[in-house]
């Protein structure tokens, strides 16, 4: 019993330890994608940020000429 359990051991801990290496080379790939997203999240937050700056001056000129134009 002893002589089939050994090799049995042995391949289930060869096994173990090449999961081990494929779910940190996913862990890796997850984590570079996460700080991708992380970074286009920001930029896209910042972006609509920047449009609804834009937006409101837009408003305000528009506004502005709009009551240029009742008050003429």
């Amino acid at each position: 019993m002893l002589e089939n359990t050994l090799p049995q051991l042995e391949q289930l801990i060869e096994d173990i330890i090449a999961k081990n290496i494929q779910l940190k080379t996913q862990i890796a790939e997850l984590e570079q994608t996460n700080t991708l997203l992380t970074d286009e999240n920001e930029t896209l937050q910042l972006e609509a940020l920047d449009g609804e700056e834009k937006q409101k001056q837009t408003n305000d000129v528009l506004s502005n000429l709009l009551g240029k134009l009742q008050s003429a």
